[in-house]
């Protein structure tokens, strides 16, 4: 008798020891993800500032180009005051196009390709640009190992007891991002 309680105390133990170890686990997982967004929204914020600095830069070489300030302006905006994963991966495409948009124009304005302040900011932009790549990059791959922790077993036992939810890639909305850019040497 003193040998079965024993046994079902030790039992009880484990399992109790099993579930604080996953449930451990889970909280790292889900901290880990937390910080892979904060990262993104690091670089986001570093963006959203410099852009209004390349703007006002290329405004006194580019008088007529109103439509495309406002275009940036109004995505960056956007941007910002996105509150969901969803939110900011489609405001920062809309964002991505605004400025692809814009870099375009600037090819029309020697004089501004060729002013150091531009130039240094859009190096600055181009460096955070591949950051934010980086930032996503990780973040998604947190989001993919959390995911997976919280939906398979045995993990998911505890994952469900204790609410753990999926969390959302940050995903690329805009069609054209994900078309292969097209090279022609004619």
């Amino acid at each position: 008798m003193l040998i079965s309680l024993l046994v079902i105390g030790g039992l009880i133990v484990l399992l109790v020891l099993w579930a604080i170890g996953i449930y451990n686990g889970l909280i790292r997982l889900r901290n880990q993800v937390d910080n892979s967004w904060s990262q993104i929204d690091v670089q986001l914020k570093r963006r959203h500032d410099l852009i209004p600095n390349l703007v006002e830069t290329a405004k006194g070489y580019m008088q007529h180009e109103r439509q495309t300030f406002e275009n940036i302006t109004q995505a960056r905006s956007q941007a910002m005051g996105a509150k969901t994963v969803g939110e900011a991966a489609k405001a920062e495409g809309m964002l991505t196009e605004a400025l692809t948009k814009f870099m375009a124009v600037v090819e029309n304005y020697p004089d501004l390709k060729a002013n150091q302040n531009f130039l240094a900011l859009q190096e600055t932009l181009t460096s955070t640009e591949n950051k934010i790549a980086f930032a996503r990059q990780a973040y998604n791959d947190s989001v993919l190992y959390y995911n997976n922790k919280i939906q398979m077993f045995p993990s998911n036992i505890v994952a469900e007891t204790f609410d753990f939810t999926k969390r959302e890639f940050f995903e690329v909305q805009n069609a054209a991002e994900r078309e292969v850019p097209k090279v022609s040497f004619s």
